[in-house]
C-alpha cells in the first residue's frame, strides 16, 4: 500500500466530506496473517451482513469455506456453481417446492441473463477486506467501497465522471449487493476505461444497510486518479459548500 495515497486521501475526505464513513477495501492474496480468517458460521450467510463489522473498523479474510451462500461463493470469485434451479429461485419459484425472489419475470430470462453475466475466478485463496484507515505497507487494496449516503454518493459520483468524455463514467448493472462491490468494480480494474459502480439495490441485502446507503466501489487504479482530482474539481466550489453543509449535519444527526 502507498501509505502517502492513505494519507492524501484521510486528509482529503475530512477536509470535503467531513467525518462520512470511510471507505473499506478488498484485495485477493495467498499469504496469511493480513487479516483474521472468518470462521464458517461465525457471521452472517450474505457477505454484506458479514462486512458490518469491517466497516467499524475490524479486518477480515474470507475463503470459499467462509462465505455461506452459493450467491457470495461466486461473486467473490470462490466457485462458479450456481444454486439448483436457480432459474426459478430468482423469478417465479417452484410451487410447494421453493420460493422465488420474483427479480426476474420468468425462468427463461433468467437463463438469459446468465448467458451475459460476467464470470470470473479469484486469483488467490482469499479475499480480504479492510477499511482505509487499517491500511498497512503490505496490504495492496484492489477495490475501493463506499457506503454512502445521497449527499456522499453524489459526490464520489461527480468526481468519477470529472476527467471522462464518455457518458457512463459510472455504472449501476444488475445484481446481487456482493457482485457490485467485488466483481463488477473488480473486472473494471483491467479495462481501458475503469468506471465506478453503483450498487446496493439487491432487495436481499438491503436489510444489511441502512435505509439511506448506497454503495459506491471503484478499482484502486481508478480511485487513485479521482484522489488526484479532487483539488481542482467541484469539491473547490460553492456548490459543493452548501452540500457539505448538509453532509456534517446529517453525520450529527445519525
Amino acid at each position: 500500500m502507498d501509505l502517502q495515497l492513505k494519507d492524501k486521501f484521510a486528509a482529503l475526505w475530512k477536509k470535503y466530506f467531513y467525518n462520512a464513513e470511510l471507505p473499506i477495501t478488498f484485495y485477493y492474496t495467498d499469504e496469511e496473517g493480513h487479516a483474521e480468517l472468518v470462521k464458517p458460521g461465525s457471521v452472517p450467510r450474505c457477505i454484506i451482513g458479514a462486512l458490518s463489522s469491517v466497516r467499524k473498523g475490524k479486518s477480515s479474510c474470507f475463503n470459499i469455506e467462509s462465505v455461506g451462500c452459493f450467491g457470495g461463493k461466486r461473486y467473490l470469485g470462490f466457485a462458479e456453481k450456481i444454486r439448483p434451479n436457480f432459474e426459478y429461485f430468482l423469478s417465479c419459484g417452484i410451487p410447494g417446492e421453493l420460493e422465488g425472489e420474483r427479480y426476474k419475470k420468468s425462468p427463461e430470462l433468467v437463463k438469459e441473463w446468465i448467458k451475459k453475466a460476467p464470470v470470473f475466478k479469484a486469483p488467490a485463496r482469499y479475499a480480504v477486506f479492510k477499511r482505509w484507515d487499517k491500511l498497512e505497507e503490505s496490504d495492496a487494496p484492489e477495490v475501493v467501497i463506499f457506503f454512502a449516503q445521497p449527499d456522499v454518493l453524489s459526490g464520489l459520483f461527480t468526481l468519477a465522471n470529472f476527467d471522462m468524455a464518455e457518458q457512463n463514467g459510472v455504472i449501476a448493472p444488475m445484481g446481487s449487493g456482493c457482485s457490485t462491490i467485488v466483481q463488477y468494480p473488480y473486472l473494471e480494474k483491467d479495462s481501458g476505461h475503469p468506471r465506478g459502480v453503483i450498487g446496493m439495490f439487491d432487495v436481499s441485502a438491503r436489510p444489511y444497510v441502512p435505509e439511506n446507503v448506497l454503495t459506491f466501489a471503484v478499482p484502486v487504479n481508478r480511485f487513485t486518479t479521482m484522489v488526484e482530482n479532487m483539488e481542482e474539481s467541484f469539491l473547490i466550489t460553492g456548490s459543493w459548500q452548501a452540500v457539505q453543509k448538509r453532509i456534517k449535519q446529517e453525520k450529527r444527526e445519525n
